[in-house]
């Protein structure tokens, strides 16, 4: 992994990276966002963070550098969020469908999402804005440096509440019925829950979350797919969806921006 991170400080990989932005682009994101900030903020944004492999192909980079490179802009993407006074995101980070992956992708993806975890307990950005990290999703899939990982940022936000940010890590929208719905039936059972208290708000106590990300207004998907790829079934019915055909690393703010205000028109009457 060290010389994967040397390769991407290299000037060479990183032109492309810190070339000049375009002036008029930056006129307009300005435009755009004022516009944005008159008007309604979402309260929860989901993302699934699509595209970071096939960035780097394109580039002809180390195929980890994608996922190198996807997170440092969800580092940039949340501080636009906060920015902008959006309390909750939830982000696609790794589904139990991607288990299934190469034995070495698997194991570069969890050692980065372990060092990230350990970065963002330490933090001053998240302390500075009471950012509560929680990880959603089957942990006892994980590897045990991974877990330890997890309890060390959730133990060190765990008294934050302004905003949250959600890591849905081993997940999968199914599973988590799925497990909800056995966590129910124990506690019916066990005498600790009636079945006739049993209602969408009870239900929403035993997703993963404890009922603190049940519903999404704002579901974004970078890379092009059009799917949802089994995330968050229960809590996005009554979603916006927005799907871009841009790669996660290209993510731009103007790109979020554009997705607030397509959510802000179809909920504009409501």
């Amino acid at each position: 992994m060290e010389s994967l991170a040397e390769n991407i400080r290299d000037s060479r990989i990183l032109g492309f990276w810190s070339a000049v932005k375009n002036p008029i682009a930056k006129i307009y994101e300005r435009m755009l966002e004022k516009e944005v900030r008159s008007r309604k903020m979402p309260e929860h944004v989901a993302i699934i963070m699509d595209g970071n492999r096939r960035f780097a192909r394109r580039r002809r980079l180390p195929p980890n550098a994608g996922h190198v490179f996807g997170t440092r802009k969800a580092e940039d993407v949340l501080n636009w969020c906060w920015e902008l006074g959006i309390r909750n995101v939830t982000v696609y980070a790794f589904s139990t469908e991607n288990f299934n992956r190469s034995e070495e992708e698997k194991r570069n993806i969890f050692s980065l999402v372990a060092r990230e975890f350990e970065r963002l307990a330490k933090d001053r950005r998240i302390h500075r804005n009471e950012v509560r990290v929680r990880v959603v999703g089957r942990r006892e899939l994980l590897p045990e440096y991974v877990r330890r990982a997890i309890k060390v940022v959730e133990d060190a936000t765990k008294n934050y509440g302004r905003f949250r940010l959600n890591v849905a890590l081993a997940y999968g929208g199914r599973q988590e019925i799925l497990d909800a719905v056995r966590a129910i039936l124990r506690d019916v059972r066990e005498g600790k829950l009636k079945s006739g208290e049993i209602s969408e708000k009870v239900v929403e106590k035993y997703l993963y979350g404890d009922g603190k990300y049940s519903r999404v207004d704002l579901l974004i998907r970078t890379g092009g797919e059009q799917r949802l790829s089994n995330f968050l079934t229960w809590q996005t019915p009554d979603s916006v969806a927005c799907f871009l055909d841009v790669y996660w690393p290209e993510f731009r703010k103007i790109d979020l921006l554009r997705a607030i205000r397509l959510w802000q028109s179809k909920t504009s009457g409501n």
